[in-house]
């Protein structure tokens, strides 16, 4: 695996360094950040599961604020089986992954296999396995009606821990994964978070792991008007002298929720609000998940984004100890072929340190 740096365009007036994975400071080794931010996927997916298509209101009418777990059994949706799955397949074929790997191992995984309805999926994974059940292969596989979904960018963040201070190999190698399932804004909202973790594992500045994000990303592309937007409002509400959790968060909102859309799975929103999340609380952990979390919507995956990119940033030592015990084996209630799994069993074979094109599946 190559240490050499991507070299990213910044913002005018921004100078960004990207540092080669054996300059990551000691205290939080690769192997720190690469469990930070696949366990900060599970975590946020777990938190935020239970306010999943809830508005702030409806999370403060049933629970006040949402500080902790509020299950009594946490678990992981189909956001941590389905980054399971795809940080298999990458530890399998690392930098070679194809499209025919991906789709091969949809069917084996998933597809060719009865286990009823796939409970908890969303609606890009229904419409992929639709889709490939027919016969169709990618990337007409994936057309259907919701390519643009987050449910690329809720599974990206293992690609950034692969693509350890590579933002651009990340974004290339999540499009791979994607083109089974996704199209468009779609790819770009998985590209932009594994981009984002992949600078996030070897740096400390939230506002680098930002540029990546938007470095890999068509300007254009509502994927990076959103970040802009909700990374904007994060950083002016912040600063206003009466600034509180409440009203930064509702601002960031107001910057990038589609008002009156029926479904909450967009890309471009939930990976706008993860981002606006995670900036708004200046990459600390705690913060960031809980206030993607409070913001509703697709809950689930913005805290899972949101604790990716945070996990990364600052190690699983920095994740509360009480959250990291909660999370165990998946349950397969999504994808049965995962159950039984940890998701930081991947950690190992995602580092750097391994030579992932001939690791094991």
């Amino acid at each position: 695996m190559s240490g050499s740096p991507d070299p990213s365009p910044a913002e005018p007036g921004q100078t960004v360094t990207w540092l080669r994975p054996e300059q990551a400071d000691a205290p939080r080794s690769l192997r720190d950040r690469a469990c930070g931010a696949l366990l900060g996927l599970a975590v946020g997916d777990a938190l935020g599961a239970p306010a999943e298509n809830m508005t702030p209101s409806q999370i403060r009418e049933r629970w006040g604020r949402i500080e902790d777990f509020v299950s009594a059994e946490p678990a992981g949706t189909d956001d941590t089986e389905y980054a399971i799955f795809s940080g298999l397949l990458l530890a399998e074929h690392g930098s070679r992954l194809t499209v025919s790997h991906v789709e091969k191992a949809w069917h084996t995984w998933i597809a060719d296999i009865d286990e009823g309805p796939f409970r908890g999926a969303g609606f890009s994974e229904r419409g992929t396995l639709e889709n490939l059940r027919r016969g169709l292969a990618a990337p007409i596989s994936a057309q259907h009606r919701h390519a643009w979904s987050d449910g690329l960018a809720m599974r990206a963040a293992p690609f950034g821990v692969f693509a350890t201070g590579r933002p651009a190999e990340a974004a290339r190698l999540v499009a791979i994964d994607g083109t089974v399932s996704h199209e468009g804004e779609g790819i770009y909202g998985g590209q932009a978070v594994a981009a984002g973790v992949a600078a996030a594992m070897v740096g400390d500045s939230p506002d680098a792991v930002v540029q990546a994000a938007l470095s890999v990303v068509p300007e254009d592309s509502w994927t990076a008007r959103s970040l802009h937007r909700a990374v904007s409002a994060a950083r002016r509400a912040s600063q206003s002298p009466d600034a509180s959790t409440a009203s930064v968060e509702q601002a960031v909102r107001k910057a990038v929720v589609i008002g009156g859309y029926p479904w909450t799975d967009l890309a471009p929103e939930a990976v706008g609000l993860a981002f606006g999340a995670f900036v708004a609380a200046r990459g600390d952990f705690r913060a960031s998940v809980l206030s993607a979390v409070n913001m509703g919507r697709d809950a689930d995956t913005t805290a899972a984004v949101a604790g990716s990119l945070a996990g990364a940033l600052g190690g699983a030592s920095g994740i509360p100890a009480h959250w990291a015990q909660a999370i165990g084996p998946v349950r397969g209630s999504c994808l049965p072929s995962m159950a039984g799994r940890r998701i930081l069993d991947l950690a190992d074979r995602l580092v750097p340190h391994h030579d992932h094109s001939k690791a094991a599946s």
